[in-house]
């Protein structure tokens, strides 16, 4: 389980342009950083969620702060799903799953599918130097995350 000061958990997943991106390429611009984990593309909360935070771009900036989408999607539906949102910052692709157990987000059985494990919305923030400064975990899939603490806690 992740704690508040703890060091965040590496990961290496795909970008929506098939590149493999590592923790430390957010983190080495010394930026604080949201892992945003969602469930799956072209969802209704995951769309509702990821367009709130491609409209708080602008909020994010003055904070010193950027968005990392995570899902168990592959990156062409991730690709897809960015293109029709505009979403301009990174949504990474967790295929393997490593991430979500890494973090602790795995849901089981998601929407029903029996061994269909994905991610449960969760945020995670990070500062610079990578240690977690906030953390929160839908009690399901469905639970919208509170912006307000999310920026409060940049």
């Amino acid at each position: 389980m992740l704690s508040i000061g703890s060091k965040i958990p590496s990961f290496a997943l795909y970008d929506t342009n098939l590149e493999l991106k590592k923790t430390k390429d957010f983190l080495a611009k010394g930026k604080k950083t949201i892992l945003a984990f969602y469930p799956g593309a072209f969802t209704g909360v995951c769309t509702k969620e990821m367009c709130a935070f491609r409209d708080m771009h602008d909020e994010l900036q003055k904070l010193d702060a950027t968005v990392v989408g995570i899902s168990v999607d592959p990156p062409f539906a991730n690709k897809a799903f960015a293109e029709k949102h505009g979403l301009t910052f990174a949504l990474l692709s967790d295929f393997k799953r490593d991430a979500i157990k890494k973090y602790g987000v795995v849901w089981k059985d998601l929407g029903g599918m029996k061994g269909y494990d994905g991610a449960n919305r969760a945020i995670f923030v990070a500062d610079g130097s990578g240690k977690l400064v906030y953390k929160w975990v839908g009690e399901n899939p469905g639970k919208y995350p509170d912006f307000e603490a999310i920026k409060k806690a940049l």
